[in-house]
């Protein structure tokens, strides 16, 4: 489930059943999640989706054991901390900045988004 999504999938991995966290994506968004989950001690698994078609991208699933785990709740809470020990925004989640600039709502903070 990415913070836009709010549903609450649950799916069996290895006998174990786990809560999405965020589906179809790619493998270095896979791996910066679950870097990030691990830093704030929350155990997740990597589920590799193979492309149904040739010439289609392989997507990758990232999901935890811990089925209460909500990462709208974390992220909006505030409550997960980046590798330099700041607090997590959206934005930072999203992989949008590395800036964590706390006022997710303040659009003329953004560097990414362009100014008219």
């Amino acid at each position: 489930m990415s913070l836009n999504k709010f549903q609450h999938t649950i799916i069996d991995i290895d006998g174990i059943d786990c809560r999405v966290v965020e589906a179809d994506l790619t493998k270095e968004r896979a791996e910066f999640l679950q870097k990030l989950l691990l830093l704030n001690s929350v155990e997740s698994k990597i589920q590799e989706k193979p492309a149904m078609k040739e010439g289609e991208v392989t997507t990758y699933t990232i999901a935890t054991p811990d089925i209460t785990f909500n990462p709208i709740v974390k992220v909006y809470n505030r409550e997960l901390r980046t590798f330099e020990g700041h607090r997590v925004t959206p934005d930072y989640w999203n992989q949008k900045t590395k800036d964590t600039e706390p006022n997710y709502w303040d659009l003329q903070k953004k560097s990414w988004i362009k100014k008219s």
